[in-house]
């Protein structure tokens, strides 16, 4: 009998993939990658035509003795690595690592591992794509030539361990800019008014919304006398429906986003659940089976033989009316993953209640998440019934409306994220019907900042920008999240002060680099070698000279943010020596001079110059665990007076509070005050 041999990357993907087969086939795992660029070096040949310098990874000598020995033994070798750009760079180095003849092996790809895609997938086996490779290859240069390059340069100017890169630069900088508007925002107060009424002959009531704008307490004031005394008559009665369309299934940024509002899930632990649902996982009665299909995709496509089984699943569940239309094209920009599907169960017959006693807790819910998501994509849009009022009093225009389910469609089985609009009833309230005043409820509010960042949000501004692919956006928040260049606090993403250093250093050295539009047209190149319409060394020819330019004039240049030691007049509790400031991985600390011999350290709080509003004593800047920074007293806990924008030593002129640094601009931090002006029309 022929011995077929099919490598693949992991033993889970191998087991289940090997029931499929049959005893003619053997399959194994290569564990990854085989080859890479050496860590010791940048790898790449600049002198001779940018040519990578692959070398055996440490450790995969055994797995590659292992691999020799059963192509020896095979008549037809396939490389089943995963259907992208990374999976067929890992067929191309193992073909070049196992010597593989090209008459010896073909590729085969498939989008779901079960028994008709991967039997299909070897009727369809096909020679290595080498766009694929290139395009995979042009990425792997270009980071290390930015990581190998600038990364040195941040461990000369401020510490040891930190590192650039290309995507991961650009992340830290979106999280920066945004951290900068924040604490620069000024709020606004505006206020809200509702008048609550009641029709004549009833003991309801309904409450209605002004329709104009109210900036100030004066405005709303004059508002609210006028209409003491008014009579309010409704204008307008419309009746109508509101669709609220079924959603696309996931693609990659999608579920990472859902996981992580609905489930709470980080980007990096959804994408390690999403494998195992993809590579396969022990059901009861059912072996190992791939549950989802390729887990890294922008596309929201899916095959007709899925759609034909979903319209038959929701027919016999839910009934024929339930059964969503085919949804049309968005005329979206093709990106480098949408040939593939969007993500979905393999099959719907494995529902998550059946799959339940087979999974761990967390592995189950994204199941669930995605099996849900996909069936409610396919059914039809849920339908509200609605009703509005208009209605004037004393020419002051005001709103009310409410709305009723009338058929819930894919809601059934997806709660969608909506406002919550109140069903009340306005039956038997017509046109030119007098209403009553009973009472009119005001509220005061502020304007607000811009939403920090979450791994969510991130997700969707970088593929939003065009920055990264599906398969980077986890490792770089991973990334720069491991170098304590952001931390994470109740989902979310702040800066810490080594992440304000690197962040300034980058956009002082290498703007381009960190130019949002510079690297998304970068990943748009990237898809024209995969297109085979230019060359993977044209590319990092015209990027190699502008790089290695900025790299020698920050190198001359660029002042030093490492900090030396400072002597403080604090003593050592240990051994009497007066202690120095040094900077750590999260910034400054107090240490004794004499370590190795005396080993005390402790925190350092660096005093701004102005007087804790509550006791009187110095307000220092203190980090949280994570290494955000905040404004506390130094008599902390006896003291809890803290704020993160920076106190000022100004006082405010028209009720003598507190005044905090936004920015250019002074705020009072009392919000009945909200004083207002710019500092440098203010003196201390």
């Amino acid at each position: 009998m022929a011995k077929n041999l099919v490598i693949v990357e992991s033993p889970a993907k191998a087991k289940t993939i090997q029931k499929f087969l049959g005893n003619s086939y053997e399959v194994i795992a290569s564990n990854g990658h085989v080859r890479d660029l050496p860590k010791s070096q940048i790898g790449v040949d600049t002198e001779h035509d940018f040519e990578p310098k692959y070398i055996t990874i440490r450790g995969k000598g055994d797995i590659l003795a292992k691999l020799r020995k059963e192509v020896k033994k095979a008549d037809h070798i396939y490389l089943a690595t995963d259907p992208d750009r990374e999976g067929e760079a890992i067929s191309w180095h193992l073909s070049q690592a196992l010597k593989l003849d090209e008459r010896q092996y073909k590729r085969i790809t498939f989008n779901e591992i079960t028994k008709h895609a991967v039997r299909n997938s070897i009727k369809e086996a096909r020679g290595i794509d080498m766009n694929l490779v290139d395009a995979q290859q042009a990425r792997r240069v270009l980071d290390r030539m930015v990581g190998y390059r600038i990364s040195p340069i941040l461990w000369a100017k401020i510490k040891r361990g930190l590192s650039a890169g290309r995507v991961q630069s650009v992340a830290l900088r979106l999280i920066c800019d945004r951290e900068n508007e924040i604490n620069a925002f000024i709020p606004e107060e505006y206020w809200s008014l509702e008048a609550v009424l009641q029709p004549d002959k009833t003991a309801k009531t309904i409450t209605a919304k002004y329709s104009g704008e109210l900036s100030t307490k004066e405005q709303l004031d004059r508002v609210t006398e006028a209409l003491q005394s008014a009579a309010f008559t409704v204008t307008e009665r419309k009746e109508g429906t509101r669709i609220v369309k079924s959603p696309n299934p996931f693609t990659t940024s999608t579920l990472q986003q859902e996981a992580s509002k609905k489930l709470n899930y980080s980007t990096q632990k959804t994408m390690r659940l999403a494998q195992q649902l993809y590579e396969g996982v022990e059901v009861k009665g059912r072996g190992m089976v791939g549950l989802i299909t390729y887990l890294r995709t922008d596309s929201v496509r899916i095959s007709e033989e899925a759609q034909t089984a979903a319209k038959q699943f929701i027919e016999s569940h839910y009934g024929v009316d339930y059964i969503g239309e085919q949804k049309e094209s968005t005329g979206k920009e093709r990106r480098i993953q949408d040939a593939h599907e969007a993500i979905r169960p393999t099959d719907l017959s494995l529902s998550p209640v059946l799959v339940k006693e087979s999974l761990p807790r967390d592995l189950f819910r994204l199941y669930q998440l995605i099996y849900n998501r996909f069936l409610a994509s396919q059914m039809k849009h849920a339908v509200y019934n609605t009703i509005t009022l208009k209605m004037t009093a004393k020419n002051e225009k005001f709103t009310a409306s409410t709305s009723k389910l009338a058929f819930d469609g894919f809601l059934s089985v997806y709660k969608a994220d909506e406002e919550k609009e109140p069903s009340v009833s306005f039956e038997g309230i017509e046109k030119g019907q007098a209403l009553h005043l009973q009472t009119l409820e005001t509220k005061q509010h502020f304007t607000q900042p811009p939403a920090h960042y979450t791994e969510a949000l991130l997700v969707k501004t970088l593929e939003e920008l065009g920055i990264g692919r599906p398969s980077t956006y986890a490792p770089t928040i991973t990334t720069i999240m491991n170098r304590r260049y952001i931390v994470k606090e109740q989902k979310n993403l702040y800066v810490t002060e080594l992440g304000e250093a690197v962040n300034q250093m980058m956009m002082k050295a290498f703007p381009v680099i960190v130019d949002v539009e510079f690297t998304a047209n970068m990943e748009s190149l990237l898809d024209s070698v995969e297109e085979g319409t230019i060359s993977w060394k044209t590319i990092v020819e015209n990027f190699y000279p502008d790089l290695e330019s900025a790299v020698q004039n920050a190198e001359k240049e660029l002042e030093h943010v490492k900090i030396e030691d400072e002597v403080t007049e604090i003593p050592c509790e240990l051994c009497g020596r007066n202690m120095v400031i040094k900077y750590g991985p999260h910034g400054k600390f107090l240490a004794c001079p004499g370590f190795p011999e005396c080993k005390n350290t402790k925190p350092y709080y660096e005093k701004i110059g102005v007087a804790c509003p509550r006791c009187g004593k110095e307000i220092v800047l203190r980090k949280t665990k994570k290494g955000r920074k905040y404004y506390g007293c130094e008599d902390n806990p006896t003291c809890d007076f803290m704020s993160w924008q920076k106190p000022s030593a100004i006082p405010c002129p028209v009720c003598g509070g507190m005044m905090l640094e936004k920015g250019n601009k002074l705020v009072c931090m009392k919000e009945d005050c909200a004083y207002v002006t710019d500092k440098k029309t203010v003196s201390v």
